[in-house]
């Protein structure tokens, strides 16, 4: 008997409220608007901590960007430390969710393994009451006819043959009331398919499960950018985190979101499966039938147990009756009259009574009520615990994404950037000149050289002044020190 598991009470616990905040019906229905409503106001709740959040951020980030002031150079060893123990907690997280995404995939997998054998089952019977209706329609009723075409013939024997007559017709109605037992067995069945939303789970789940491997990848790889920076002391790589620990965090708060609504959802889904059933299924389809396939409870009769007993009766009528008809349309008919026909009618009754025997076995509710278990199982167990695990490892990711962003921010402002080489004077009298200082210099004395002809005061200096010479025990002049401390 199935039992809602804890998390499924938990979640349908959660309070379900409209627009106007007040409390609605929590009954999983996807179909009524009130409750899309309050499906939504839920997942509203990570969103709305997301928009918190990011003005929490984009204020602090603010008074980062329009703060001016120089920093003191001190150790950030302990905010390298925290640092990198808040990204491994975030990798962390991201790392069950991972493990959730896991589960919810193996449960979906296992969801669609046990859909399909239902659904196979539910064709095994189609085919089989179309198989019967086939044989006893197209072979039984025709071989009949054809006999009775023979015993239309004039006989010696009327009383013999008004005895044959009246078994050939009893064995006709058993054959008409067989076909419509038949009918009502497969008439309920005939619009039950699971193929449509099989398929479309799985194309969802094919979809779903790379792009949520994808994007906790992608949160992993900003961990690594910031232990990277962390590391290597790197403050290119911090402020990058800067920006992709935002995406990082819009990412984690909006898969919260995301998580928070299915989980909402499953968990009314999986404390009442049994009115999802029969609001889902097709008109054809008695409650009894539903109830006695999804409880198989030993008290509860087959809903199919009447017709298939009156087929079964029919069938049987008819392959009892076989044996004096063959007796008396030997004694009246000859034997070329009567073969092949009365070997062909004995071996198709015998295969119709056979089929309906097994048709009997497989419309028994073990077997179809083991594999709904395990469809309950797969999502009320797995993929809900799975989804759990991603609801968590999503709120976790966000707040630590935050947390590291606002550290990192706070950290890569006291790493500076590498000192270029100063620019210096290359007038500066203490320092060497360059190679285009002498090529210039060199310049000018060859132009004085070849003019000073015409400046009479160059020829009347003779001699050159050599610059003074200071002893290496009295210190230089003043003038000269102040200039240096000016210069650099």
């Amino acid at each position: 008997q199935y039992r809602p598991p804890p998390l499924a009470k938990f979640f349908h616990a959660l309070p379900h409220v409209n627009i106007s905040l007040h409390l609605v019906n929590s009954t999983f229905a996807l179909d009524s608007d009130v409750y899309i409503e309050s499906l939504g106001i839920l997942g509203s709740i990570p969103a709305l901590w997301l928009i918190i959040t990011l003005f929490l951020l984009l204020i602090y980030l603010c008074t980062r960007c329009c703060d001016r002031k120089p920093r003191p150079k001190h150790s950030i060893v302990i905010l390298k430390w925290t640092l990198s123990f808040f990204t491994m907690l975030c990798c962390g997280a991201v790392g069950v969710g991972l493990y959730g995404n896991d589960d919810v995939h193996n449960g979906m997998l296992e969801l669609l393994t046990a859909g399909r054998a239902i659904d196979d089952m539910i064709s095994s019977v189609k085919n089989q009451t179309s198989t019967i209706d086939s044989t006893l329609k197209l072979k039984v009723e025709y071989l009949l006819t054809q006999l009775s075409d023979v015993f239309d013939e004039p006989v010696t024997n009327q009383t013999a043959r008004g005895v044959l007559l009246g078994v050939l017709d009893a064995m006709t109605s058993n054959t008409t009331l067989a076909l419509n037992s038949l009918q009502d067995i497969a008439r309920p069945l005939k619009p039950v398919s699971l193929s449509p939303a099989i398929s479309t789970l799985q194309l969802a789940e094919a979809i779903r499960w790379p792009i949520t491997m994808a994007i906790l990848s992608i949160l992993l790889m900003f961990c690594v950018i910031l232990l990277f920076g962390v590391a290597r002391h790197s403050r290119c790589a911090l402020i990058t985190f800067s920006v992709f620990g935002l995406f990082a965090v819009i990412f984690s708060w909006l898969m919260a979101s995301v998580y928070l609504t299915a989980s909402v959802a499953l968990g009314d889904l999986c404390m009442s499966p049994e009115a999802l059933m029969e609001r889902e299924a097709p008109a054809p389809l008695q409650r009894d039938i539903l109830e006695y396939y999804t409880s198989c409870e030993p008290t509860r009769t087959n809903p199919f147990l009447v017709v298939l007993r009156k087929a079964t009766n029919a069938v049987d009528t008819v392959s009892y009756s076989m044996g004096p008809m063959t007796r008396i349309a030997r004694q009246l008919y000859k034997p070329a009259q009567l073969h092949p026909k009365l070997d062909m009618l004995s071996k198709e009754v015998k295969l119709a009574s056979s089929m309906i025997a097994r048709l009997v076995t497989m419309l028994d509710c073990t077997p179809m009520h083991k594999e709904y278990m395990n469809a309950l199982h797969a999502v009320c167990e797995m993929a809900l615990f799975g989804l759990t695990f991603m609801l968590a490892a999503s709120i976790g990711a966000g707040f630590l994404f935050a947390v590291l962003v606002w550290l990192d921010s706070h950290t890569w402002i006291y790493i500076r950037k590498k000192r270029e080489y100063l620019q210096v004077d290359e007038q500066d009298p203490f320092l060497p000149p360059t190679a285009a200082s002498q090529a210039i210099a060199a310049r000018s004395l060859h132009s004085q050289g070849s003019y000073g002809s015409s400046f009479p005061f160059a020829r009347a200096s003779s001699h050159v002044y050599a610059p003074p010479k200071y002893d290496s025990e009295h210190k230089l002049p003043s003038s000269f020190i102040e200039r240096f401390h000016e210069k650099s």
